[in-house]
């Protein structure tokens, strides 16, 4: 199943519907908006405002989404939210095997125009992350590239996520001398970039009810063409 993005006049803010079954909704998330609440913030989230979405402004609806996995909230692209703890359960079992690509805007150009980075990671300090050689301390990462093209000292990276921990790809990118454009936590340069260039652009996983294949994608942002020139 290869679904394209879905027209709705009800669209929730920052948010594009996707795609909407009993099971699952697929949506591609604006940059700047959590996709969970916060302590400070529980309003201006994804998962708040399709609950809302989905219970179609009745209060007393049981209707609800379940959160499957997450961005950061500086990323943009997709996300996929269940319908049912059933869905839920399901996805987050099949999620190690979930093809999921990425496009990335980085400083510098990689010696190959593919490969993989592989360290351990482990948080360090607040909100930050970084790779350990203690295998015992950190969670094994795998980051795969493929340079798609290059100007003016920036590339165009496709990145195929092969482990889901927090922070991999800016820390991996980062730490080999690849910082992201508008990754200020992770060494980038001071440029035009107003918001960090990394994009969640496509997704692949077997539907939880029927486990027939689903494929979404989004088209690569303006943000990123312009950047790029």
């Amino acid at each position: 199943m290869h679904v394209k993005k879905k027209s709705s006049k009800h669209q929730p803010k920052g948010l594009i519907i996707l795609h909407e079954d009993r099971d699952i909704l697929v949506v591609d998330k604006a940059p700047g908006l959590l996709t969970m609440g916060t302590d400070r913030e529980k309003v201006a989230t994804a998962y708040y405002r399709l609950t809302d979405y989905v219970r179609k402004g009745n209060s007393k609806s049981r209707e609800r989404v379940y959160i499957v996995h997450r961005l950061d909230r500086e990323v943009s692209g997709i996300l996929v939210f269940a319908r049912s703890v059933e869905a839920k359960n399901t996805l987050q079992e099949q999620w190690p095997q979930v093809e999921k690509h990425y496009l990335v805007l980085v400083h510098g150009v990689p010696k190959e125009s593919e490969g993989t980075f592989t360290s351990y990671l482990v948080e360090h300090g607040v909100h930050k992350v970084r790779s350990t050689t203690n295998k015992k301390r950190g969670k094994l990462s795998h980051t795969a590239y493929k340079v798609l093209g290059q100007s003016q000292g920036v590339s165009l990276l496709d990145i195929n996520l092969l482990t889901g921990r927090k922070h991999q790809i800016r820390v991996h990118l980062s730490e080999n001398n690849l910082p992201i454009l508008g990754d200020m936590k992770y060494g980038a340069k001071r440029t035009g970039a107003r918001r960090l260039a990394l994009h969640a652009k496509s997704i692949a996983f077997d539907h939880p009810h029927s486990g027939k294949p689903c494929f979404f994608e989004t088209r690569i942002p303006h943000f990123f063409s312009k950047l790029l020139g």
